[in-house]
C-alpha cells in the first residue's frame, strides 16, 4: 500500500498490540513485515481488500494493505515500501522494527472489495499498488473464480512478490509488464481491455495518474460502476469544478440537535464541538472510516472512497472533507 501523506497522531484507544514475527526484504527498497497477536488476542477475520492502520515508531499512523491470504487466520502480512522523502513513516518501519518488536494497529477497514457478482475479475496493479490485490487473488484462486492481474513495474528488482505471484495458484494469473514507458502504459492498458465480457468487474491500484489511466481505458469498455479503485493518496483537485466553502447547518436525526458547520471547518470538527464524536483516519476522502448516512439535503461529495452511483444516490458523506450544497443536511446519527 502507498504511504500516505497526512501525519495523523494514532488514537490509542483504537488500536491493538502485535508482535512482529518475521520480517522479509521482498523487493528493492519494500520489506514484508508478519505481525501475530499478543498473549491470547484473536486477530480478527479480515476481506480481501483490507487494510490497518499502522502505528510507526516515529508516533505517526499510516495505512498499509493486508496481502497475505485472508484464509490465514493466525497473523497479518503488510509491505511497506521506503518512501523518498519519508518524514518518518515508511522510514521508521525499516529502520527501528526488528522481529520481536511490538507495534500497535487498528481493526481492518474494507472499502475495496471483491464483487461476488462479477462473472470475471481484472486486477491491474503498479508497483506496490499489488498488495489489496494479492489477497483478493487469494481468495479468487481459492474459490476458482476466475481472474487475471496485470501487474506493471519499472523492473523485476523492484516487484513485490514476483516470485509468489509466478507460482501457484497464481502462474498462469498473471501478466507482467516490465519497463513500459509511460507514453506506452494507455497503449497496455487499452490491450489488456480488448477481450474482456461483460459482467468483468476492474480493480485497480497504484499512483493516481497510472488509475486515472486504468478507469479511462475501462469505462470505454464497461460501466463506470465495474471499476474499483484503491487511493492512498488524494489527487490534485479540480480547480474547474464549481465548489463552495459557504456555512450550512447539519442536523442529527435522532436528537434533532444542530450545529453549524462554518466555513473552513469539517463536519467531523463541527460536531466534535457538540460532544459528537466521528471516527476518522486519513482525513483526506479516501478512506471511507468517517462515511455518515444522510437523510435529507443536499451533499458536495469530495471524497475520492464512494462510487460514482453512490455519490448520486445521495445518502452517504464522508464527513472529512465533502460539504452540504444545500442550507441543512440531515445526519442519520
Amino acid at each position: 500500500m502507498h504511504e500516505t501523506v497526512h501525519g495523523k497522531m494514532a488514537n490509542v484507544e483504537q488500536t491493538r498490540l502485535v508482535v512482529v514475527d518475521s520480517i522479509i526484504n521482498e523487493a528493492d527498497q519494500i520489506r514484508l513485515f508478519r505481525v501475530r497477536s499478543v498473549g491470547d488476542d484473536v486477530l480478527e477475520k479480515y476481506e480481501p481488500g483490507a487494510h490497518v492502520d499502522v502505528v510507526t515508531p516515529s508516533g505517526f499512523t499510516r495505512q498499509y494493505s493486508l496481502c497475505g491470504d485472508p484464509a490465514c487466520e493466525d497473523s497479518y502480512l503488510f509491505a511497506v515500501k521506503r518512501e523518498v522523502g519519508s518524514r518518518g513513516g515508511s522510514s521508521s518501519l525499516h529502520e527501528f522494527l526488528s522481529v520481536g518488536s511490538e507495534l500497535r494497529i487498528g481493526r481492518p477497514r474494507n472499502i475495496f472489495r471483491l464483487h461476488d457478482a462479477a462473472e470475471f475479475h481484472l486486477l491491474i496493479a503498479a508497483g506496490i499498488g499489488i498488495t489489496p490485490l494479492l489477497s483478493m487473488a487469494y481468495r479468487l484462486a481459492s474459490v476458482n473464480s476466475p481472474f487475471v492481474i496485470h501487474y506493471f513495474v519499472r523492473s523485476l528488482d523492484q516487484a513485490a512478490f514476483a516470485k509468489v505471484l509466478s507460482s501457484p495458484p497464481f502462474w498462469g494469473h498473471v501478466v507482467f509488464h516490465v519497463g513500459v514507458s509511460r507514453d506506452a502504459v494507455a497503449k497496455e492498458l487499452d490491450d489488456a481491455f480488448s477481450s474482456i465480457a461483460a459482467g468483468t468487474h476492474v480493480y485497480t491500484c497504484g499512483p493516481n495518474g497510472f488509475m486515472d489511466k486504468v478507469v479511462a481505458a475501462g469505462e470505454r469498455r464497461l460501466p463506470p460502476d465495474s471499476i474499483h479503485l484503491e487511493r492512498f493518496q488524494a489527487s490534485p483537485t479540480n480547480t474547474s469544478e464549481e465548489r463552495s466553502d459557504a456555512g450550512f447547518t447539519v442536523k442529527i436525526a435522532s436528537s434533532g440537535q444542530t450545529v453549524r458547520v462554518a466555513e473552513g471547518t469539517t463536519i467531523v470538527r463541527a460536531l466534535s464541538e457538540i460532544g459528537v464524536e466521528i471516527e476518522t483516519s486519513c482525513e483526506e476522502g479516501i478512506c471511507g472510516t468517517c462515511i455518515v448516512g444522510v437523510l435529507g439535503g443536499d451533499i458536495e461529495h469530495r471524497d475520492q472512497c464512494l462510487s460514482k452511483t453512490e455519490k448520486a444516490r445521495n445518502d452517504a458523506i464522508c464527513c472529512c472533507v465533502s460539504r452540504a450544497s444545500s442550507a441543512e443536511i440531515v445526519l442519520d446519527l
